[in-house]
């Protein structure tokens, strides 16, 4: 595939980095990917997780992994365990020891009483739903809280109360002094410090007050030298007031603040919350879910770091907003899988057959490319008087254009010989339960003589096939746009009730028996998947569909 117009060569944050470094402006390139730990790491995420490595990785520089863990009521150790994983999945590494915000937050504390030393900032004690009102809206200016003019000291003490643990959560907030009336919402004194009595898991308690996301983010990119503070367009806003900290306080460098667009995915939810209400009202199995948007979901559902990266390449970086197609994501990694995954046939609805015809005791191992067109060597496959087909290539009545078995009609087995059906055995109900047929033994590798056989079917040997659980995932939401409801509902009115179908009893082949967590196969006619990494074990295989061998959602 060629690299797309959009990629990185048309970058415009590459270009600005070249620029920078041949200007001297910087010598080298430093970056972060700074997640909050309060949830597993989405696709959107993936997009700043590439950029801001990759940007790293091409200018020689490097990319520090810093957890913005200033909320600890909603963070946990196994958010943190599961970022680090993601992002070494994909395939980078960040520099030296993963970093916290919290690291930082002795240093944070004391520019904060420089800053009310300084006359500003100051102690509120509005409540949040007054701080809310006074703040104003888009069309009017906000008003100056009635705690605004308290003296330094006053606020040095209160200030020093707070971090004591003197109050109760919410009942005073730090703010800064800027411009109730400024047009921009983000500079009408914002919070630095609330109150919260909560556990941290880096810093135990010997924290009861927490700075805001606002006044950590740039000082903590300035205490680690950054020099490309990389972030989406939401935060365009913000930027003046991450200026206003850092020409407010001395710290040792002057990051600057770029965006780009995030990455909106239709049929896809990436919202952290509402990844959570999944799980947590157990709609989906977990966060690593394979119909989940986290990157632990594509994980387990089998898609591969590469074909992720590849998607975030095509879809480029920008500044325009806009909706990126689900099938551009599905297109990269059945490219992946195409050229990579080795083949196999597995039967997911067996239908038994047996081969009147064939001798008794007779076997045959067949061997079969494991690749067409790579050299992946070959599998062998047991050819004897009793196979499985899947019940779906057998039709008494077959619809039009059917070129599968049907009653007196031939197929060929896949890499095996022609064989014809001569008779359906059916349970008391009249279902098909068994196909008596005959082969042709001078079929093997080769058309029969006099005739054209234009059907292929898969098929697994009966004896030594492996049984297994196939679990058929699709998308997980049915609308496009899934946080609409056409019923005026939430989200959750669309999720797809077909987004899994598990079947057990499936056959594979044997070759299939020694397969390991994550190995991925296309299994011929049937799509491409992999071998599920939480639940299989030796002896019970589950495969997980990674994705349809073609589009079947009409080109949507």
């Amino acid at each position: 595939m060629s690299k797309p117009e959009n990629s990185a060569a048309s970058n415009f944050l590459r270009s600005i980095v070249q620029a920078d470094l041949e200007s001297g402006k910087h010598t080298q390139i430093v970056t972060r990917f700074p997640p909050e730990p309060n949830g597993y790491l989405h696709i959107g995420h993936a997009k700043s997780i590439c950029l801001n490595f990759g940007l790293a990785e091409e200018f020689g520089g490097q990319c520090n992994l810093r957890f913005d863990d200033t909320n600890p009521a909603k963070e946990d150790q196994e958010y943190i365990d599961a970022i680090k994983a993601d992002v070494t999945w994909l395939g980078f590494s960040w520099a030296g020891e993963e970093r916290y915000a919290s690291n930082y937050f002795e240093q944070l504390h004391a520019w904060a009483v420089m800053l009310i030393e300084a006359g500003k900032a100051y102690v509120d004690d509005l409540s949040p739903e007054q701080a809310r009102e006074y703040r104003g809206t888009l069309t009017e200016p906000g008003r100056n809280s009635p705690f605004r003019d308290r003296s330094v000291d006053e606020n040095l003490d209160l200030f020093a109360r707070m971090k004591a643990g003197e109050f109760p959560d919410g009942a005073r907030a730090l703010r800064a002094k800027i411009d109730m009336a400024s047009p921009n919402m983000n500079l009408r004194d914002p919070i630095l410090y609330r109150i919260r009595h909560a556990h941290h898991h880096q810093t135990g308690d010997a924290w009861c007050i927490y700075p805001s996301y606002d006044f950590t983010h740039g000082q903590s990119d300035a205490l680690e030298g950054i020099t490309h503070s990389i972030c989406t367009l939401e935060f365009e806003d913000h930027r003046p007031l991450y200026e206003w900290f850092l020409d407010n306080l001395p710290v040792p460098a002057k990051p600057c603040q770029y965006e780009f667009a995030r990455l909106n995915l239709n049929y896809t939810i990436t919202s952290k919350r509402k990844l959570k209400q999944l799980v947590d009202e157990k709609h989906v199995s977990g966060w690593d879910d394979p119909r989940m948007s986290t990157l632990s979901g594509y994980r387990r559902r089998g898609y591969t770091p590469s074909s992720i990266r590849t998607f975030c390449d095509m879809i480029g970086v920008n500044r325009a907003g806009g909706v990126v197609d689900i099938g551009m994501l599905e297109f990269a990694i059945r490219e992946d899988l195409d050229a990579n995954a080795a083949r196999a046939m597995c039967v997911l609805k067996p239908l038994k057959v047996i081969i009147t015809n064939y001798p008794e005791g007779k076997q045959e191992n067949l061997e079969l490319p494991r690749h067409p067109k790579q050299d992946m060597g070959v599998r062998v496959l047991p050819f004897a008087r009793e196979i499985y087909i899947d019940a779906s290539d057998f039709e008494e009545v077959p619809p039009a254009g059917y070129k599968r078995l049907v009653p007196g009609g031939e197929v060929r087995l896949r890499g095996s010989y022609v064989i014809r059906a001569d008779e359906a055995i059916k349970d008391a109900d009249g279902k098909v339960i068994e196909l008596r047929c005959s082969y042709d033994e001078n079929t093997l590798g080769k058309n029969p003589e006099g005739r054209k056989v234009k059907g292929v079917i898969h098929w697994v040997p009966a004896a030594d096939s492996v049984e297994c659980e196939v679990r058929l995932y699709d998308r997980l939401f049915r609308s496009p746009n899934p946080e609409k409801s056409e019923e005026g509902g939430s989200f959750l009115d669309n999720i797809n009730p077909e987004s899994l179908v598990t079947l057990t009893g499936c056959r594979a082949e044997p070759s299939l028996a020694q397969a390991q967590a994550e190995d991925r196969f296309q299994f011929e006619r049937e799509g491409y998947f992999c071998v599920d990494r939480k639940d299989s074990r030796p002896g019970a295989l589950v495969f997980n569909r990674t994705v349809t061998l073609r589009d079947s959602w009409g080109g949507q």
